[in-house]
Formats: structure tokens, sequence, C-alpha cells
């Protein structure tokens, strides 16, 4: 590699994967007179000129069966693209994130003399802690989302940056009610709640029962409150739709076409399911209840397993029971209604509330492509 020149392979295996290589990309370019970069890539990545070998769709895959019908195609692609590699070695590869995938393919190019790097640390701080060992022998640098992760890989001797959340720089510090309700023709002056039962059709037959019979319960207790539902893809509809007939016929419900943030920003409060929804609403600082109902298979293995006793990524972040989480058997149609209402009323009556949420925001913002662009320099020993 020349002082200005980049070759840089990438695979980015779902949506927000791609958004983070693209920005990844972006802050090289800013760095190295000329990037050629390639790999499995999604449409950010391409709008920044990567080359896609594959699509990034070929591996987003979800739950514990559908990798495995794919499991030939998918062996075959990662020898393919290790094949490519050795042939035509980058200066440095970057798996981002889907670890199941990405460790192996490093592991594999570090052995042939590939300086190799993951983007995204795999949440070994609340299962699978021996999964450190596996990144170690994967990658040279670790690019972390969380900034409590740098301490467990300092620990652990491994090299690794804080590069900021993906999130954080995308949502306001102060969200713009009246215009995310113009914008999905909602009034000003309404009550709005917004329901995210989830991004997976398991996760909407757990969750949506309950989001909708409290949502009949918060009618009756708010009057004229109007509700939002943001739909993550449309194979979701149909079973929403059943959902909302059978449990909430009679409540104001608009069904979006995706528009989370939109949904969020237009809230009075949220309740959600745990997952990464939880931090995109603490981020927009709205009264929430995070809620999760599961199979009682996975609730035992989980417990198995898990590391942390919260499972909303808020209340990891702040090391605190800081946002309610209505669980499991818990999270009853009253309880789950009672707890948002409280919410509520907290956030009305305790600005430090929103304080803690903007300082939390504030902690998850870094110059993301810089320190990217920095820490790859350090590898390829630039």
């Amino acid at each position: 590699m020349s002082a200005h020149n980049l070759n840089l392979a990438l695979i980015a295996g779902e949506s927000s994967g791609d958004q983070l290589a693209a920005e990844l990309v972006k802050g090289t370019r800013a760095s190295y007179q000329n990037v050629h970069a390639y790999g499995i890539a999604g449409e950010a990545m391409m709008r920044e000129g990567v080359d896609a070998w594959w699509p990034s769709q070929s591996l987003a895959l979800r739950g514990y069966f559908e990798p495995i019908r794919h499991l030939p195609r998918l062996l075959a692609m990662r020898s393919d693209l290790i094949r490519r590699l050795e042939i035509s070695p980058p200066d440095v590869f970057v798996g981002v994130d889907a670890p199941d995938f990405n460790l192996g393919v490093e592991t594999r190019l570090r052995v042939r003399g590939i300086k190799t790097m993951h983007y995204v640390s795999p949440s070994i701080w609340a299962w699978r802690p021996k999964r450190i060992e596996k990144i170690r022998a994967a990658a040279e640098h670790v690019l972390l989302i969380f900034p409590f992760e740098e301490q467990i890989y300092r620990d652990a001797g491994i090299p690794a940056t804080y590069v900021g959340h993906p999130f954080a720089p995308h949502i306001p510090m102060l969200a713009n009610v009246s215009a995310a309700r113009q914008a999905l023709q909602l009034g000003d002056e309404q009550t709005v709640i917004a329901l995210l039962p989830g991004s997976r059709a398991s996760e909407i037959e757990y969750n949506a029962p309950n989001f909708f019979k409290a949502a009949v319960l918060l009618s009756q207790q708010l009057g004229q409150v109007r509700f939002v539902l943001p739909i993550a893809h449309d194979a979701l509809r149909e079973q929403i739709m059943q959902l909302r007939q059978l449990y909430a016929p009679n409540i104001h419900l608009r069904l979006l076409d995706g528009q989370a943030r939109s949904a969020i920003e237009a809230a009075d409060a949220v309740l959600v399911a745990s997952g990464t929804a939880s931090l995109e609403v603490a981020l927009y600082k709205k009264p929430m209840v995070i809620s999760y109902k599961t199979s009682r298979l996975s609730v035992f293995i989980y417990k198995k397993v898990a590391l942390q006793p919260r499972i909303g990524l808020p209340n990891i972040l702040l090391n605190e029971s800081f946002i309610p989480e209505v669980l499991q058997n818990d999270a009853t149609p009253e309880s789950l209604a009672k707890s948002l209402l409280n919410e509520m009323s907290r956030y009305a009556k305790d600005g430090t509330v929103v304080e803690r949420l903007t300082t939390l925001h504030q902690s998850l913002l870094r110059d993301t492509p810089r320190l990217c662009a920095q820490a790859i320099g350090q590898v390829v020993g630039r």
C-alpha cells in the first residue's frame, strides 16, 4: 500500500451493518487519496462506491432455522470470497457485525497473513463471554459502538477503539414533535402513543396481543389517544392487522410503513419490545416501558447463559434499572398500561430524567468516520 491508496475489503450482512460500513468507507476517503472498496455490500455502501461482489441481503437471515436451510449457499459464498481475497489480498479486511459469518472469515484470512478488523463487538458482556477468544483469534483490532466495551477489551489485551454508536448522530438532541406529527398527519393537541412490538413474526406473536390490550386500557384512561405502529416490513402487516382486529378493534390506530423514528419522535410515550428500538426511544428522550415475551424454552436457555440482570440497552448503558422493564408473565395489559402512565407522569414532573438521557446520548456521539479511518491506519501501518 502506498501512502495514498487503500484496498479495503468488507462484509456487511444487515441494513444496519450496511450503514456502518458506508460511514467507515466515507471516513477512509478523507484519509486516503484512492480507496478501492469491495466485498458483500448493501445499497448505502454501493452509494459510497463499494463494489458489491454479493448483496448484503444474501446474509440477512433470521432465527435459528433459516441459516441452516441456506447453509450450502453460505458456505459456497464464503469459500469463494476467501479464495478471491487470497488471490488478490486487500490491505485490510473489515467484518461489520454478522459475527457468526464474519469471525470465521476473519480467522481464515488472518491465518493467511491478511490484516483483519471487526466492527461491532458481539454481546460478550450479555452472554457467551468466551467468544472473546474467538474474536482474539479473528481480528487484529475491534471497532466498538458502546463506551463500556473498551474496558472489556483492554482487560483482555485486545486492541480496540470506541468509535461511537451509529444511532447517536442521526437522532436530534431535542425531538421536533410538531414536524414529526405533521409528517404523519397527526394533530399537535392529540395524545400519541407509539407501539413497537418487534420486527420479527415471533416477536409480534408474543408481544403484540398484550400491547394491543394495554392500548385499550390506555384509551379508556386517556380519552382521545391516537396510537401509531410502524410495521418493520410488509410481511408482518397481515399478522398485525389480524391481532389488532382480535384484541383492539376500536382503538384509533395508524399503521405505518416503517417510519419507526418518525413514530417515536411524534409520540408522547412509547411501549417498546426490548432490542435496539429501546435505545432509539431513549435517545429521543420519550417516556417508555420496555417489555418482552418469548417462549418458555428461550427464557430457560437465556437464564442459563445470561450475564446481565437487565435486557434493555438503555438500562445496560446506564448500569441501573432506570427505565421499567416489564417482562414475560409480568407483562400483563394492566401492568403495561399502568407502568407507561407512571412514566409519563415521571417525565413530566422530574426534569432530571431527560437530563440523564441527554447525557447518555452525548456519550454515544463521536466522530465515527474519522475514528474508524484512524484505526484502519494503525492496522495497515499508516
